[in-house]
């Protein structure tokens, strides 16, 4: 699974105030306590002391009748240290400065690996980023009303749209709950108002509940970081090359409203650069948008649409403007 730089930063920033919060925590306990003991301000410092002098003897030769002397003044302190705690009518353990994490040592990685504490952090930032960008609030399959598509058969097809929208919903829920490298791209195409965007949200919530990197994000912003790369400022172009390697390396990332830019020849460029780059690498990318294929190819090159159609699954969502018939309601 991909990291995103951006989130984890977030997320060891988290990590960092709740280490901040702790020591302050075990500072104040030390002053209360400290008031009603002043011995053991003298012991603590006498504490330090010792562990400064074992660690220097350590680095010296023939030292072992020293270490062991240091040792047990240390020990002893310690047991001093208790007593004068129990006699202020504090626990035993009151001043033990106690890691919120003891598998980590609250560092956040246990060894090379990303402890379980940080990566807790981790999603709790992706869900709050995701959120922030969506802003709908209750994208969840559970929420999603098959009742506002017609059950009368279309036309062109013959199948009503509420069919067509079961089975695109079905298969919303199968990719999104087995997610993996192993995952198809989809495209998502069809008139406003049909869901495309809330089923988009839905399975980048989950996908990002299951560990997986998602950056979900409008086409016309996509576009802009990649112009701002081309015309950044020396000082600026570390952050938008830093965007730009979120949208590559993420492990799902959602353009969505892809056709409402203004198409320009460099738009097409950067849009065959994500799309060929992502399947290149095997990152999987999930295209909304309200154009028909034939619209999209008389906007976009060949060779984006022979991408499109070929290596995505295409979905095209049917029915009414579901925000209309809300609004009849």
């Amino acid at each position: 699974m991909a990291i995103d730089g951006k989130i984890l930063a977030r997320a060891k920033t988290a990590l960092e105030e709740k280490r901040r919060e702790n020591d302050d925590l075990y500072e104040r306990r030390l002053k209360i306590a400290c008031d009603k003991a002043p011995r053991l301000r003298i012991i603590d410092d006498e504490i330090r002391v010792t562990m400064a002098q074992l660690i220097s003897a350590a680095l010296s030769a023939g030292a072992d009748g020293i270490i062991e002397e240091i040792r047990l003044k240390n020990l002893e302190l310690q047991e001093e240290r208790r007593s004068e705690i129990i006699r202020a009518g504090f626990p035993p353990d009151y001043l033990e400065d106690d890691y919120m994490c003891h598998k980590c040592n609250d560092t956040g990685y246990v060894r090379s690996s990303m402890c379980d504490c940080l990566n807790e952090l981790y999603l709790n930032e992706q869900r709050k980023s995701l959120s922030s960008l969506l802003r709908l609030g209750g994208e969840t399959f559970d929420n999603f009303d098959l009742t506002y598509y017609s059950e009368e058969p279309a036309p062109e097809t013959g199948i009503s749209p509420r069919r067509t929208m079961e089975i695109i919903y079905e298969t919303c829920v199968e990719y999104a709950r087995k997610f993996s490298v192993k995952s198809m791209n989809l495209f998502f195409n069809g008139a406003p108002g049909l869901g495309k965007t809330f089923l988009s949200a839905c399975i980048a919530r989950v996908v990002a509940e299951n560990g997986y990197s998602v950056v979900y994000d409008m086409a016309s912003d996509i576009f802009s970081v990649f112009e701002d790369a081309k015309f950044a400022r020396t000082e600026d172009q570390e952050e938008v090359r830093a965007e730009i390697k979120r949208y590559m390396e993420c492990d799902l990332l959602i353009i969505d409203d892809l056709g409402t830019e203004m198409t320009t020849s460099f738009t097409v460029s950067a849009l065959f650069e994500i799309v060929n780059t992502r399947l290149r690498t095997g990152k999987k990318t999930l295209v909304s948008s309200n154009m028909t294929l034939n619209e999209l190819r008389r906007r976009y090159s060949e060779q984006i649409m022979s991408r499109l159609e070929g290596e995505y699954q295409v979905l095209t969502f049917r029915g009414e403007d579901i925000r209309k018939l809300r609004n009849r309601i």
